[in-house]
């Protein structure tokens, strides 16, 4: 009878782990702290600049940035202290960028950029902390990917991890970028996508966030 019992308890234990669900919030925040960012459907929680000629839609549950340059950005733009992760693709000679900490502004904005360019004219490739005109070449060594690291028209995932001025880029899981911007030249700010210019498509099917201390 013990020995009947014990198994019994056994298959319900097993039972129990395998249908226990994932707990969600009703703000879609998972108890593991990723906060999407794109529903899939539409462009909820995110905003053009009125001057920008940008054209943005939903695809196939796809985000898609096509036409003239502009940018993509976050409703909130509080972001300091985060793990941003995107997954992303870049058609072929196209440009594009992944933004953080950045000013709602038209134009090219004020904030770091982790680069999305796999053949594009611009020598900068996808993985990349793109530099600004304040950084000095030191800087660039450790900022710049130049290998072509993914393929046009490929998907990969890229994750930014930033936590005060010490700045992690990821790609496919394989640290590109690991940079302390002794400038700290940007505190917090918004998300954004870039669309750079005529000709590039950028296609984004998954954006989240986990905000850190």
């Amino acid at each position: 009878m013990k020995q009947r019992n014990w198994i019994k308890g056994l298959v319900f234990a097993c039972l129990f782990v395998a249908v226990e669900p994932v707990l969600v919030s009703e703000e879609g925040k998972a108890e593991d702290g990723w906060v999407q960012l794109f529903n899939g459907n539409d462009l909820t929680g995110w905003k053009k600049h009125p001057d920008d000629k940008a054209k943005w839609e939903v695809v196939d549950g796809t985000l898609v940035g096509t036409g003239p340059a502009g940018h993509l950005f976050s409703e909130r733009g509080d972001y300091a202290n985060f793990h941003f992760r995107i997954e992303a693709k870049i058609n072929d000679k196209g440009n594009s960028g992944q933004y953080f900490r950045a000013t709602y502004t038209k134009g090219f904005p004020p904030g770091y950029e982790a680069q999305i360019n796999s053949t594009s004219g611009d020598p900068i490739r996808t993985g990349s902390l793109y530099p600004d005109q304040r950084t000095s070449d030191n800087e660039r060594k450790a900022m710049i990917v130049r290998d072509q690291l993914v393929k046009p028209d490929e998907w990969f995932t890229q994750e930014v991890i930033a936590v005060g001025n010490h700045i992690v880029i990821k790609l496919n899981g394989k640290t590109t970028v690991d940079f302390l911007d002794e400038r700290q030249r940007y505190a917090k700010g918004h998300f954004a996508i870039q669309q750079h210019n005529n000709g590039s498509v950028v296609s984004i099917r998954k954006a989240e966030v986990k905000e850190l201390p």
